[in-house]
């Protein structure tokens, strides 16, 4: 059976159109570290593991995202291996009025988006992470405190990620509203988006299961250090 491309996401993103943030040792590649984790093998050979485990410990923790975990390569541990839900979206919830305006950000907003992210730990988040697609974002009296935006783009699809609403302002509606304005925005280009919920979050599947995502596959997010 022929592999889908979002068996292994981060590989069809780093071989295909944002293969420009790779960094890639024999057969081991990974996402540069100043846009995020991801990273994986070419194959499943032993030649490649030990390029991975080469590369964790040369350029720090990497994170896997696959249908099983790998074993720990030569000179690396497992941090942590958490069960998650891939889910994918081909229609989109229709739009809703809102209270409340919804920006672009950019460069000039990358502290406050990296301070939101660290603060609420949506998922890996690292100082130009933003610059990896389009993301939207709320302000209250001047502050920050949601935003959702664009990340994995393997050929045919783009990952909504970085969802994260301030503590203190939760239960306005943010989340909702900018991950249906992110899917939408996929979808007009003519790409399905996707996304990843950790399995046992259910508050969060139900959310984007309103939206219009439907849960794909499990699949495994690892974490590796080096040892």
């Amino acid at each position: 059976m022929t592999a889908h491309v979002l068996d292994r996401p981060a590989i069809a993103t780093l071989t295909g159109r944002q293969q420009h943030l790779a960094i890639q040792r024999g057969g081991a590649i990974r996402m540069h570290p100043d846009f995020g984790l991801f990273a994986g093998t070419l194959d499943d050979s032993p030649e490649s593991l030990a390029d991975l485990g080469a590369l964790v410990r040369e350029m720090g923790t990497v994170g896997l995202i696959a249908l099983t975990p790998p074993p720990a390569p030569p000179g690396t541990r497992i941090v942590s291996s958490s069960p998650c839900l891939q889910m994918v979206a081909e229609t989109v919830a229709p739009a809703w009025d809102a209270p409340f305006d919804m920006l672009p950000l950019g460069d000039v907003d990358a502290a406050e988006m990296l301070a939101l992210a660290t603060l609420t730990k949506p998922g890996p988040f690292f100082s130009r992470t933003h610059q990896l697609g389009d993301f939207i974002g709320v302000r209250v009296a001047g502050q920050l405190v949601a935003m959702a935006g664009q990340r994995m783009r393997p050929d045919g699809f783009t990952e909504a990620s970085g969802v994260c609403v301030h503590p203190d302002h939760r239960g306005q509606g943010y989340a909702a509203r900018l991950l249906r304005e992110v899917t939408a925005t996929i979808l007009a280009t003519g790409e399905k988006a996707f996304l990843h919920s950790y399995a046992d979050n259910a508050t969060a599947i139900g959310l984007y299961e309103s939206l219009g995502y439907r849960g794909r596959s499990e699949v495994m997010f690892t974490i590796l250090a080096a040892a």
